[in-house]
């Protein structure tokens, strides 16, 4: 007989949440002060720390860039939702992890051999230093990068929801704000002030902070959930009796069949690690030996994190708070409704902890619980902070420093990036306000279904990246066609496509569209037209410079070491 113990939330932790929020805000200030004192006013120390990072600051970055607000919301929520088939999900962990390594040697060598900073360096310099190959990198990184940022803010403001469920306003001065705003907004100034005045130091050493609270927080709350069940044979017992469509593929829902999870976790994994700003990351590496260890780091550390202290955690919440199944008997669709005290899907972590953390952990409950939620904050803040960043970076470095202002000097090029890191948290937060209070919002629907397809924008690189970085056959007019055909593909998983085909042929495409992310990674769908493609137009058109080709390779071999 399992326990259900008594619902508790932020309004019964006292001064808690204020404490250890005003303790977590202050250090990442702290990070900020730190980070200002020990750059330089280099283009190089402002985004890529110098390229000096060492292997704790190194790993614990790429770490936290990995794991956004999704991790402790959205991929719980899918374990609520369908059971353990979307926890064969952590199997992408190894992926990301052998990929940092094996793409990881290769960009550092050809960054610290030619001063590259942003992925579109790289890539356009190797297509015989290719602006449409440039503006592309750049346009498939933004569309990666800008819906990141926007879903941090908003899991930041519905996370303040959670901790003062029973304040819905804060007053200030005599007014009144909703906790919702509030929460997004105190997350985007700190974290717009850390970036502005440190750069990559004090993005870096926030990573730190953040990836030992986030990892410590995901350990902790495998446990809570562990003691909460009465041990380990009595979680394992109750996990048991959860119904067989939740213990098996396809899961509740019918989704995660096979071929669906073998895409997601290659192909997703693999965009999120050749994404700006992990690629970024792997310039600033002090080493190669670094970043390998960096790479073994999270291969090693993350799955077991991740499993114990996010998906177990939420097949404890499907067990204690078990959501309705329906089926459409007319189109056999099934739709799997969370427990009301859960609310909604993503929220399964959140209410297991809430409810059960504090009466179960005693006096020391209310500190266990804030610590997690703040892992949740910390995951949050450290993908948006460093997606920020990099969004600075490519608009600088690829639009500004080339079509702009191509004589700027480095103190004026940064100067504009602190200028876009404004701009980009300003965007990000009025957005999230304007879809805030209207859930019609047709851009912020845009940007909500793009969470999904993120990851497919930024996959559509990566066929001129591992061209670059190992084959060396395809060529500019090739990568270029690849790369739009690639972007066109995704665009059609989204409500654009619609409006660039009209709503008689884009409600069509709309539905095949709709039934082919039902089996298969949107990525690897884009990456279906892509390749071909790419590989196609490259047998007719014209090579990059073979000399150039040939130092490159060697310097990426290690042949000149």
């Amino acid at each position: 007989m399992l326990p259900i113990l008594a619902k508790t939330d932020g309004s019964n932790m006292g001064n808690v949440p204020i404490i250890m929020i005003g303790i977590y805000l202050l250090m990442l200030a702290g990070v900020g002060v730190y980070g200002y004192i020990k750059s330089k006013s280099t283009e190089e120390d402002y985004y890529l720390a110098g390229r000096k990072q060492g292997f704790l600051i190194t790993s614990l970055t790429i770490i936290a860039a990995f794991f956004s607000s999704a991790a402790l919301l959205g991929n719980p929520g899918a374990v609520y939702k369908d059971g353990v088939a979307f926890m064969l999900f952590a199997l992408n962990l190894p992926v990301g992890g052998a990929t940092v390594y094996i793409f990881g040697n290769r960009i550092w060598r050809a960054g610290h051999a030619k001063g590259y900073v942003t992925p579109g360096d790289m890539i356009s310099e190797y297509y015989d230093n290719s602006v449409m190959v440039r503006i592309l990198v750049a346009v498939l990184g933004f569309l990666y990068v800008l819906p990141y940022v926007v879903i941090q803010i908003r899991a930041g403001g519905h996370l303040a929801q959670q901790i003062f469920s029973s304040t819905p306003y804060f007053t200030i001065i005599g007014l009144k704000f909703e906790i919702f705003d509030v929460g997004a907004t105190v997350l985007s100034i700190i974290m717009m002030i850390y970036i502005m005045v440190g750069g990559m130091r004090s993005v870096a050493l926030a990573d730190v902070f953040q990836g030992i609270i986030l990892l410590a927080g995901m350990l902790i709350a495998g446990v809570v959930a562990i003691i909460a069940f009465g041990g380990v044979t009595k979680y394992f017992n109750a996990i048991s009796t959860l119904p067989p469509e939740a213990l098996s593929l396809p899961g509740a829902s019918g989704r995660y069949t096979p071929w669906l999870l073998m895409t997601l976790c290659i192909f997703g994994s693999l965009a999120s690690i050749i994404q700006p700003a992990q690629w970024m990351r792997f310039y600033a590496a002090k080493s190669l030996q670094t970043l390998r260890r960096s790479a073994l780091t999270f291969s090693l550390i993350l799955p077991p994190c991740f499993l114990f202290g996010v998906m177990l955690v939420t097949l404890g919440a499907r067990v204690l708070y078990p959501p309705t199944t329906t089926v459409d008997p007319v189109t056999h669709t099934i739709t799997v409704i969370a427990h009301p005290v859960v609310g909604s899907h993503d929220q399964a972590l959140i209410a297991l902890l809430k409810n059960q953390g504090i009466a179960v952990m005693g006096a020391i409950g209310p500190f266990i619980v804030m610590l997690i939620m703040l892992a949740v904050v910390a995951a949050s803040m450290s993908t948006a902070d460093a997606n920020l960043h990099a969004l600075s970076a490519v608009l600088t470095r690829d639009f500004y420093d080339r079509f702009i202002h191509p004589k700027a000097g480095e103190k004026e090029r940064t100067w504009i990036g602190r200028g876009i890191i404004v701009l980009g948290t300003l965007l990000s937060l009025w957005l999230v306000y304007v879809g805030q209070r209207n859930k019609d919002f047709a851009p912020l629907k845009m940007i909500v279904e793009m969470q999904f397809v993120a990851m497919a924008f930024s996959c559509q690189v990566l066929p001129a990246a591992v061209d670059v970085l190992f084959v060396h056959r395809g060529t500019r007019a090739g990568a270029v066609c690849g790369m739009i055909a690639g972007l066109l593909v995704v665009m059609m998983f989204t409500p654009m496509s619609k409006v660039l085909l009209g709503q008689g042929l884009g409600s069509s495409v709309a539905n095949t569209s709709l039934y082919l992310k039902q089996l298969l990674d949107i990525g690897f769908c884009g990456l279906v037209a892509n390749v071909p493609i790419f590989v196609a137009v490259s047998l007719f058109t014209k090579k990059p410079d073979q000399k150039k080709v040939a130092e490159l390779k060697k310097i990426m071999t290690g042949e000149n070491d």
